[in-house]
């Protein structure tokens, strides 16, 4: 049933990428090292302190029995993109983002992956506390169809000092969705210094104008305080990269663009503030919270002003040329942590609450609801989602000497208390009424609702250096759900240093997702392009969560808890001070994984459609969410990093960076018996195989950053792997070769204080190969590249930078 890329050698990749990492100075990507810019290069350290993965105090990335990268402000500020999550996918090879477009609410809040699964598999948090999650489920055909993952984002880079990269189960040492490894985001602290800065760029079309203020500055509280505030604001304009429509029904417009398919209009502005004050010797206050708005206007698909070739029946009366529904949101971010920590009795320990709301907004504009004729609206409210976390925990840890071990044994307790709601807000009448708002239809009073649910945790983590070459750690967790019931989860790792130069680790653990409350509730009917017959058409598609009457219907079951199982196995060698290359086998095995059901039919089930009508439900096609997959993820991780010190105080850092990655599925749920007996499929071949083949096998990526006095220099080579965008129909499928893309930096500090910048973002201008015309795949020739592709297709982007420091 799934298909996998028929070339690609991954033991021979190892062998070849590792051979080259030991045997030529290659090198300095952020994995395990950070690259703080100093006067003097030999002083710079090349290992730093971790937080993420570890409850102890003085643990170095080369020294972790797990995988860690850090990627500092410097190398966060290197690219031309203001998004985290593009920047993220450019510096870290495991993580992919593409760019859909025409996807609905993910066109402005859009899913990036870690090692190949799925986007909410991967925990993210900020200083070390768990980060809530976007409102939004991405519904459509694109990666992470079925997540409803955090909003990357939503958080500015003036805000981060660095980011901690965990590659690693984690789900014992921080609970729910940490399978395919943790992103810890550090802000900036302290009240000294600050800096300012202001980029400007546009792509090679002449698009997609950006225009970014961002800055961040300390100041005093009292004598024994600081705060920190960050702020970010930019103005990022649409992309086009729409072919002409060459269909006689688009009438007065054929021949022209009539679609907008790219990058979608958006205007974010984000507030971050962290902040510490001194209680006394013993106890410090800590806070940290943010505010963010962004504003985004996405293209849905451009109704022709003719139902038919023939123009003889115009759509809407209101379009006489036809029309473009564009869809216009606000996504609302808010969090707020607070909390105290000190130490009492040798027992460092961390109180802290925790409450974080992302709230998305829908208006649907340029649009009509044919139901209403000539009366209708062009603008209509579709409704609002509203995702909520309140959280309370409390860390301890303390070291106790052990008489056979070479360092003391840390032991950390934690309690925790988690509180999650969700909730969905009706549109106004006009937008659900009838046939519905044209573009996304807003959601019905049957659909509003407000959910939640509570979890209790308890943890253990012990950790310590058992003999001055031995190290090991082991994780303890359990959590009580109010909706599905009790998990626990496991961990162990160890690193054994058979020379000073020369080190081996490996993990082994279990671990758990809990299905989000917007799997078990999301709801909607609304219209989407699927393939009928064999060509792309609009179908009323209806969303049902698991516990309604319309998909018990179609033979729902209640969710439960995704089960993971990760191994890993890594060698590290460090020839040099200045010389580090890690190698990561890696193997994840994840149980009645969630996924988003086929898109049912219902055209050619007769009796299915009668059932839910009987219910008043009159949709095209139905789907929900069911844990129906087994699946298996496979994989190396290569990084090698190089400092050359060159004279005159120049210095060059070189860095290769390699992951392959495998996924398999194992085994498929049988479909139900309502759903056989009308010639359904609960999961379908393309379902599958989204999971297995739908994002790069590999990514390769060579750096070079050269500094030298006031100048310095940066060339990114990245190779993204081949991927394939499948169909339920073999001969649809469409392969993408795999694509090289260069990015080039220059700047220069000019008296002291301000540092100017140029770049060019794919130097090359390389696109992904167009979509294929079968079926309609295209639609018409009007939107000619894929979703699926890792680096977008929009193609060269220049930009400047001026930055001011104090």
């Amino acid at each position: 049933m799934s298909c996998k890329h028929p070339h690609t050698n991954p033991a021979r990749a190892v062998f070849v990428l590792s051979l080259v990492a030991s045997l030529a100075p290659t090198v300095a990507f952020a994995q395990d090292t950070q690259q703080p810019q100093q006067q003097d290069p030999a002083a710079a350290p090349m290992q730093s302190v971790v937080v993420t993965g570890t409850r102890s105090l003085n643990r170095r990335t080369l020294d972790s029995e797990s995988p860690v990268d850090v990627i500092g402000s410097k190398e966060l500020l290197s690219t031309g993109s203001g998004e985290l999550a593009t920047v993220l996918a450019r510096l870290l090879p495991s993580m992919n983002f593409p760019r859909p477009s025409g996807a609905d609410a993910s066109d402005a809040v859009r899913p990036a992956q870690l090692r190949g699964l799925s986007p909410d598999q991967t925990l993210v948090l900020v200083n070390g506390k768990r980060r809530h999650t976007s409102a939004v489920v991405n519904v459509n055909g694109t990666l992470g169809r079925g997540s409803a993952p955090v909003d990357l984002n939503a958080i500015p880079l003036a805000a981060i000092e660095r980011i901690e990269v965990l590659r690693d189960g984690a789900a014992a040492q921080y609970g729910s969705d940490a399978i395919a490894g943790v992103v810890n985001i550090i802000l900036k602290k302290g009240a000294e210094g600050g800096e300012a800065e202001v980029v400007y760029g546009q792509f090679d079309k002449g698009d997609g104008e950006q225009a970014t203020v961002r800055g961040s500055a300390g100041f005093n509280l009292g004598q024994d305080g600081w705060v920190r505030v960050a702020v970010e604001a930019a103005d990022r304009n649409a992309t086009n990269r729409a072919f002409a429509d060459p269909r006689a029904s688009a009438g007065p417009r054929q021949g022209t663009v009539t679609q907008r398919y790219g990058d979608p209009d958006s205007r974010p502005r984000t507030l971050f503030v962290n902040s510490q004050v001194k209680v006394n010797d013993a106890i410090d206050w800590y806070a940290f919270a943010n505010y963010g708005e962004r504003k985004t206007s996405s293209a849905a698909v451009f109704r022709t002003a003719y139902t038919s070739n023939d123009r003889t029946t115009l759509r809407s009366s209101l379009y006489p040329e036809g029309f473009q529904p564009l869809l216009d949101s606000t996504s609302t971010d808010a969090s707020l942590v607070t909390g105290l920590r000190g130490e009492l009795a040798g027992w460092r320990w961390d109180a802290s609450l925790n409450h974080g709301r992302n709230r998305f907004s829908l208006d649907v504009d340029n649009s009509v609801n044919y139901s209403l004729g000539a009366t209708s609206p062009t603008r209509f409210y579709a409704g609002e989602l509203t995702s909520t976390q309140s959280l309370a925990n409390l860390d301890v840890a303390r070291e106790f000497p052990v008489s056979f071990m070479s360092g003391p044994l840390t032991v950390a307790l934690g309690l925790e208390a988690r509180h999650e709601s969700y909730e969905i807000g009706a549109g106004e009448p006009n937008s659900y009424f009838g046939s519905g708002a044209q573009g996304y239809s807003g959601f019905r009073p049957e659909n509003a609702g407000k959910n939640s649910r509570n979890n209790k945790s308890v943890y253990l983590n012990l950790e310590g250096d058992i003999t001055k070459d031995l190290s090991g750690a082991l994780a303890l967790r359990h959590e009580r759900y109010s909706d599905f019931g009790s998990t626990s989860s496991a961990k162990a790792s160890a690193r054994y240093a058979f020379t000073p130069t020369f080190a081996l680790r490996g993990t082994a653990s279990s671990g758990f997702r809990a299905p989000s409350l917007a799997q078990s509730f999301y709801t909607i009917t609304t219209t989407n392009t699927l393939l009928v017959n064999g060509a792309s058409a609009l179908v009323e598609t209806g969303t049902f969560p698991v516990g309604s009457a319309a998909a018990r219907a179609l033979g729902a079951q209640p969710l439960q808890a995704e089960k993971a199982r990760n191994l890993s196995i890594g060698a590290q060698w460090q020839p040099t001070r200045n010389w580090t290359t890690t190698v990561d086998l890696y193997r994840i095995d994840i149980d009645d994984r969630i996924v988003f059901s086929s898109n049912l039919q219902l055209a050619n089930a007769p009796a299915l459609a009668s059932a839910l009508a009987a219910q008043g439900v009159y949709v095209g096609a139905a789907r929900y969410f069911t844990n129906a997959v087994d699946t298996r993820t496979k994989g190396v991780d290569v990084v090698s990093t190089y400092r050359l010190n060159l004279q005159q105080g120049a210095r060059a850092d070189l860095t290769l960076a390699y992951n392959h990655n495998d996924n398999e599925v194992q085994r498929v749920s049988d479909s139900p018996a309502v759903l056989s007996a009308q010639g359904l499929r609960l999961v379908d071949r393309q379902t599958v195989n989204r999971l297995t083949v739908g994002s790069p096998k590999d990514k390769l990526s060579l750096a070079g950053d050269y500094t030298q006095g006031i100048w310095n220099g940066r060339a990114v080579v990245t190779r993204y792997g081949s991927f394939t965008v499948p169909q339920n129909d073999p001969a649809l499928d469409q392969n993408y070769d795999p694509q090289w893309v260069l990015d080039l930096a220059a700047s220069v500090r000019v008296a002291r204080q301000w540092r100017l910048t140029a770049g060019i973002d794919n130097v090359t201008n390389r696109y992904p190969a167009q979509v294929t015309s079968l079926a309609n795949l295209n639609v018409n020739g009007t939107q000619p590249y894929s979703v699926w592709a890792p680096n977008g297709f929009n193609g060269r982007y220049f930009y400047l930078k001026a930055g001011y420091t104090w």
